[in-house]
């Protein structure tokens, strides 16, 4: 599924800004539960462990489960989206956010647990793929890029808004994740709370219309043109927005896998370029903050309480450090940017192995000096800025502009594919790492956070100032 290359310039009136601004919050939601459930499972790890009686690599499996849904709804979201239309794929995702939330909250088996997980997963592949397509194809073209920013926003706003509830049903629950409130154990509370934004998710989609390239795509002109006067204003030449809209979808060609081949290792340079970009988005373990931070943080014996607490505030942090990319992206550039938070992370998790390596005892019976358990907190915290102001925002600023038109659908899908393995593959593996060596996981971050510095310098395009059409 892709926008169409529409005219920039015009400007919808003031008065219509204010529905345009409900429409994309209303469409970003998706993003906003694509972070929740990312996140939230993050403060049910220990009870899990302890419910089902699992190791840590059956856990993982079960935590990593989404991501196998994610890579499934991703994958089909834009085709089942150009048959059915975007809200419809919306009211999917909610759906399947709402049955996911109470299937993981009510498990009877770890393997139904599983299943949830994957449900999940695949609505959340579907919200990041319809989310940011929608956004782009309703608001109007002088506002598409700040719009087109509350996706991202709402992502980490989602992820800091799970780790809040989580800490307040821990509150309520005397700082024990399998303690009993109303009936169920708090961690089943932390799952089922979801379901409170996933069912706003799917009302707000009937408050907002189909995207008018749709509209048109099926024929339904009329309607596409109440569309695009209830966004960008009645003065607006219609017939002319009409006919751009067609003639891009009629000249709009999708790009396949064929058109990715070439050079000496099979694929494009470009091409590997992206996945680059990707893998190292992941690798260095930025999702074991968001996926395990709560029991990382007791595993070094912080009580369960301010573990929670120290999980939030590494969220706020990761909003202030995306709020910060989107303010300086196009004023400093892609690959300053990128090289800043290189060199950050790569700092600040070489601090937090050098901090857990003074960790002492084994299972509930851990410690660490006070100064080496400050140093890791402050190293933690640091490395999520540093990613959230520069690898969280421009790898997909960067997969969006780099790719010349006649390849970039299919190279983003390739892209794409590569960071949901490459963050399968992070996920499954902390917990084995970390029962091995916790020092030396965050080691291993270290070098992969190193070596993207050479990569963006010598591999990775400036697109700052660019137009699409010079990616050719």
């Amino acid at each position: 599924m892709s926008t169409p290359q529409i005219v920039e310039g015009r400007r919808a009136h003031p008065e219509h800004i204010g529905h345009v601004i409900f429409i994309t919050a209303s469409a970003a939601m998706g993003g906003f539960l694509f972070g929740y459930d990312s996140s939230v499972i993050n403060g049910t790890v220990v009870a899990i462990r302890d419910r089902f009686g699992v190791g840590s690599e059956l856990l993982a499996q079960v935590i990593a489960a989404a991501l196998i849904g994610c890579a499934i709804g991703a994958a089909a979201a834009g085709r089942i989206a150009d048959r059915i239309g975007r809200i419809r794929v919306m009211r999917t995702a909610a759906l399947f956010f709402t049955a996911s939330a109470i299937g993981s909250a009510l498990p009877f088996t770890i393997w139904d647990l599983a299943f949830w997980r994957v449900l999940g997963g695949v609505a959340i592949g579907m919200a990041s793929v319809i989310g940011p397509a929608y956004i782009a194809e309703v608001a109007p073209p002088a506002y598409r890029g700040r719009l087109g920013s509350f996706q991202q926003a709402a992502i980490v706003i989602g992820i800091a808004a799970s780790q809040l509830v989580n800490f307040g049903i821990l509150a309520f629950a005397d700082g024990e994740q399998r303690g009993g409130l109303a009936g169920l154990e708090a961690w089943q509370w932390m799952l089922g709370a979801e379901v409170v934004p996933a069912v706003l998710y799917g009302l707000l989609t009937f408050a907002i219309p189909e995207s008018p390239r749709f509209l048109v795509a099926m024929g339904r002109t009329e309607r596409a043109r109440k569309v695009l006067r209830e966004v960008e204003g009645a003065d607006i030449d219609l017939d002319l927005r009409i006919s751009e809209i067609d003639e891009a979808m009629r000249t709009d060609r999708k790009s396949t896998f064929r058109d990715l081949l070439g050079g000496r290792f099979k694929l494009l340079p470009i091409v590997w370029v992206g996945i680059g970009l990707s893998v190292f988005q992941q690798l260095v373990g930025i999702n074991v903050i968001f996926y395990y931070s709560a029991s990382l943080w007791q595993s070094v014996g912080i009580d369960p309480t301010s573990s929670f607490l120290y999980s939030f505030t590494t969220s706020i942090i990761n909003i202030i450090g995306t709020v910060i990319a989107m303010v300086f992206v196009d004023r400093f550039g892609r690959k300053p940017l990128l090289l800043v938070g290189s060199a950050g992370m790569a700092l600040s998790l070489g601090l937090a192995a050098w901090a857990f390596s003074h960790k002492t005892g084994t299972g509930a019976d851990i410690s660490m000096p006070d100064a080496q358990g400050t140093v890791a907190l402050v190293a933690a915290h640091s490395f999520v800025l540093f990613f959230a102001l520069s690898w969280g925002v421009v790898v997909w600023v960067l997969l969006g502009e780099m790719f010349p038109n006649r390849i970039r659908a299919a190279a983003l899908g390739i892209a794409a594919s590569a960071q949901w393995i490459a963050n399968w593959l992070i996920t499954v593996s902390f917990p084995s790492l970390s029962d091995w060596n916790l020092s030396g996981a965050y080691v291993i971050y270290t070098v992969f956070a190193v070596l993207s510095v050479p990569f963006v310098l010598k591999w990775v395009p400036e697109t700052r100032g660019k137009s699409l059409e010079e990616m050719g």
